[in-house]
């Protein structure tokens, strides 16, 4: 059964794609860059890549008569001694060390005419790094999950921390009063101090102020008269020698 098989058609029949492929393999073996229609680079991306395994595998072995197998392997597909012994001799060594991806395409602007869509295939070089990979969607998911998961952890971080403030702020303010009622009192007292000395001095003044007031009414106060105080006394004095 066929199942699975019905790929890369190119609306040809089994001898024919195959003599194009092989000529397409031929083509992009000796020129290393080729331009086509997409579906016809996409379909010689495999057929040349499973030529060059066999070239690596031919290089890799000691063995003369297996070397031989693989020419002849990739002979009978691609149908040409030049580019089987370019590949063999001079392309595989590049390719040692790379496992796969020998070749890449790039799609182009629609080709005038027709409007097919059109690409260009190409053997990678040997020292050519590729493309960085693409993150792929789970790994997308479970990094934006982690990070919703990772907020609300701390959002209650923040709520028992602003909880744990107005516990210390209730027992802090206590001390608070107490330190703001001394400086309020030592306030007082700085204020108070001034007019305190600047009363002292008023006081002083008035008592000196009070003592020369008195000093001065007994001074100008009138002596008691000897004589009014005699003239009584000698009339009581004729009285009794009359009676």
């Amino acid at each position: 059964m066929r199942h699975a098989k019905h790929r890369h058609q190119l609306g040809r029949k089994k001898e024919h794609r195959q003599a194009l492929m092989a000529n397409m393999a031929v083509a992009i073996i000796l020129n290393k860059r080729i331009k086509t229609t997409q579906a016809k680079a996409k379909a010689l991306r495999p057929f040349i890549e499973k030529i060059i395994t066999l070239a690596k595998k031919a290089h890799a072995t000691d063995d003369k008569l297996r070397k031989h197998h693989y020419r002849k392997l990739a002979l009978r597909k691609v149908r040409d001694i030049r580019a089987i012994n370019r590949l063999f001799n001079d392309l595989a060594e590049q390719f040692a060390n790379r496992d796969g991806g020998y070749t890449r395409i790039y799609k182009l602007i629609p080709r005038k005419g027709d409007a097919a869509d059109m690409a260009l295939i190409e053997m990678i070089d040997a020292d050519d790094e590729g493309y960085s990979k693409r993150k792929s969607k789970p790994a997308a998911k479970k990094a934006a999950k982690e990070e919703t998961e990772a907020a609300p952890v701390e959002a209650t971080e923040e709520v028992a921390a602003e909880a744990e403030a107005p516990e210390v702020a209730e027992e802090s303010a206590p001390e608070a009063e107490a330190t703001s009622e001394e400086a309020e009192d030592a306030k007082e007292e700085d204020a108070a101090a001034p007019e305190a000395a600047a009363e002292e001095p008023a006081a002083e003044e008035e008592s000196a102020d009070d003592e020369s007031s008195e000093a001065a009414a007994e001074e100008a106060a009138p002596e008691p008269d000897a004589s009014a105080d005699a003239e009584p006394a000698a009339e009581e004095d004729s009285q009794k020698e009359e009676k």
